[in-house]
């Protein structure tokens, strides 16, 4: 039997698994969740242990060079402790190598906002004034105030009011609710954009299904 026909059967039969959701929750559905979560770990296991665990932890282990090895010792004993949260009498020791996860985890994505995304917004926000045309002057001051209006929005400092109630200035508040506006629209491009990719990976599938069963009906 042909290879492809093999893989061609083999997702149509998952399609028709996934599919079967329109009709509720099912064990069919749960086992083509199952099978992809299992191949998507074994798969992210293999990548783990061939592209970082081999070449870079165990292979420089085997080498005599003792700088290598002093160096290698430290996330070897903090890898092996992560295996103690197996067993909550021992968890403890693997907290602070969790922490260190946690805390680099953390510093990265805070820093990859700062300069991958805030920064490079506030500059192209500044960028659009120079030398603009009517229509780039247009989208300019739209980017601006939408780039300081969602700023705004996450100001928090407030006061309490006589009544022991906690506002805002009103400015500040007027210009929180132009924020919301822009992050409305954002999340709503953005829901647009996760709807279409579905919707073409859907109808992907469907044509997928269609060009399988096609050869068995003589079409």
């Amino acid at each position: 039997m042909p290879i492809e026909l093999i893989s061609g059967a083999i997702g149509f039969i998952l399609t028709l698994l996934i599919f079967s959701y329109l009709i509720g929750d099912n064990p069919l559905f749960r086992s083509a969740v199952y099978i992809f979560i299992g191949v998507s770990s074994g798969y992210a296991a293999v990548v783990v242990w061939h592209n970082v665990l081999m070449p870079k932890l165990f292979r420089p282990l085997a080498t005599a060079d003792p700088n290598q090895l002093v160096v290698l010792v430290i996330p070897l004993m903090l890898s092996v402790s992560l295996l103690a949260k197996l067993s909550p009498r021992i968890s403890w020791l693997g907290s602070f190598a969790m922490a260190l996860l946690v805390g680099v985890g953390a510093a990265t994505a805070l820093s990859g906002a700062v300069v991958g995304t805030l920064l490079p917004q506030s500059r192209a926000a500044m960028n659009a004034f120079a030398s603009p045309t009517f229509l780039e002057l247009i989208e300019g001051v739209v980017m601006l105030a939408g780039t300081v209006l969602t700023l705004i929005y996450f100001q928090f400092s407030a006061k309490r009011a006589g009544d022991g109630s906690v506002k805002r200035n009103v400015i500040i508040e007027m210009l929180a609710w132009g924020g919301r506006v822009f992050i409305a629209i954002t999340f709503g491009v953005l829901f647009a954009g996760v709807y279409m990719a579905a919707l073409t990976a859907m109808l992907e599938r469907l044509s997928a299904l269609i060009n399988f069963v096609k050869p068995f009906l003589g079409l």
